[in-house]
């Protein structure tokens, strides 16, 4: 494996909301560098820095990895895998129709 590949790529919604795979340390970097300013937050900052450090070998590839993970999660990016909603919904977790709310009043 290319010291710059994640392990697992990360599925974040780009463009009108279309999924994608960013499957290393230069993916991530493209996305962040590329970013609208007037969007930039702090989680933004941690991450290209991360991936600026990971490409120069100060860090480790999922180090920016996790660094990336987290912006992606603060914007509402991150795509979940579908084995962790199907996951969720067997143990009750996720929204209320797991929970059997509207099954009682409709």
């Amino acid at each position: 494996m290319e010291h710059n590949q994640f392990q697992h790529p990360v599925r974040v919604l780009v463009g009108l909301g279309f999924p994608t795979d960013i499957q290393s340390v230069k993916d991530a970097f493209v996305l962040l560098d590329e970013w609208p300013p007037s969007k930039r937050n702090p989680a933004h900052g941690v991450a290209l820095n991360a991936c600026r450090a990971a490409l120069a070998g100060e860090v480790d590839a999922e180090t920016a990895r996790s660094t990336f993970v987290a912006f992606a999660r603060r914007m509402d990016l991150l795509v979940q895998a579908a084995g962790d909603i199907v996951a969720a919904k067997a143990v009750g977790t996720f929204g209320l129709a797991a929970e059997g709310h509207f099954s009682k009043s409709m």
